[in-house]
């Protein structure tokens, strides 16, 4: 079952919620924001169900966070400051009735999107993506260009056989230029020269490892756009995990007065330190068997350059 980058992003949530005690206050807009800014000549209002846990701080709506700089529990308003629209980086957008706004986030979603990818390329040093392009031979041609690959190295090469057989052949003679020469080929390009036989006009496919791609939109599947197995999602999750862990003492690092100290004793400061530990423990291990179950998957197949 395919997984996308929405899901990654709600399955790091729900696993982050199980190491806090207090959960996310949120309510939702009884009317549509449809504007992305907020001139002091004209700030954005929000509307909401209820103002009983707005203060002035930070909100997220979708995944953007606005500033409110005012409230109103009558009206149940809150008017966004200025700077307030697309708050830390993340994008302005409108939204719609009904959407969820969630008061002083502790995990902002563009956060964790931003773990996860974080994680992703971190990856990408000892697990990779596994592709593959194809291209058609022509007898007079012996070298091929990629452009815009980024390949790390190439797998297998074969080529399909004449006749109803269906027979993929392996090409055993073949030379890799991983950064080929810019006034012949352009900036970008690698190519890829053949010393074997093979049939004129047959297509000849490549497979090859590159670095994971980060994702994008919501909609993106895992193992399409990354090129990373599905069996790699956890190791993604439990990384963007440990990577949102560490900041949660910090931020609480400003609570130094014994009454503050006593309020929190349920939580003493360091807690999420133990699970951060403990989770890029369950990273470390779970990566190493990735590793381990692609180089099985991938043998290293000998060739000869000429």
């Amino acid at each position: 079952m395919s997984i996308n980058f929405g899901q990654i992003a709600d399955e790091v949530l729900i696993n982050l919620n199980g190491y806090t005690f207090e959960q996310d206050r949120t309510t939702y807009l009884t009317e549509a924001v449809t504007s992305t800014t907020s001139p002091s000549s004209s700030p954005t209002i929000l509307k909401l169900a209820s103002t009983d846990s707005v203060g002035k701080g930070i909100v997220e709506i979708n995944e953007e966070l606005m500033w409110v700089d005012s409230f109103d529990r009558v009206g149940n308003t809150a008017t966004i400051a200025p700077y307030g629209r697309g708050y830390l980086g993340t994008t302005a957008t409108t939204a719609s009735v009904d959407t969820k706004v969630t008061i002083a986030p502790t995990f902002p979603r563009y956060v964790v999107k931003k773990a996860i990818n974080d994680t992703i390329r971190a990856m990408g040093s000892a697990l990779h993506g596994v592709k593959q392009t194809s291209f058609t031979y022509n007898a007079a041609v012996t070298t091929y260009e990629f452009e815009n690959l980024d390949i790390k190295n190439i797998l297998t090469m074969s080529w399909q056989e004449v006749g109803p057989s269906k027979e993929w052949i392996r090409v055993r003679r073949w030379e890799f230029d991983s950064f080929a020469d810019v006034a012949t080929w352009g900036s970008g390009s690698q190519t890829v020269t053949i010393g074997d036989y093979i049939t004129p006009g047959r297509t000849v496919k490549v497979v090859y490892l590159t670095d994971p791609a980060v994702l994008v939109n919501n909609s993106d599947d895992f193992a399409t756009v990354t090129g990373l197995p599905e069996s790699a999602k956890d190791v993604v999750v439990f990384g963007a995990s440990y990577r949102l862990l560490t900041y949660l003492d910090p931020a609480r690092a400003s609570q130094v007065s014994p009454q503050a100290d006593e309020i929190d004793s349920r939580r003493p400061y360091g807690a999420s330190q133990a699970a951060a530990r403990q989770l890029f423990a369950l990273y470390t291990q779970r990566l190493a068997e990735e590793v381990s179950a692609q180089q099985e998957s991938y043998p290293t197949r000998v060739h000869y350059s000429r």
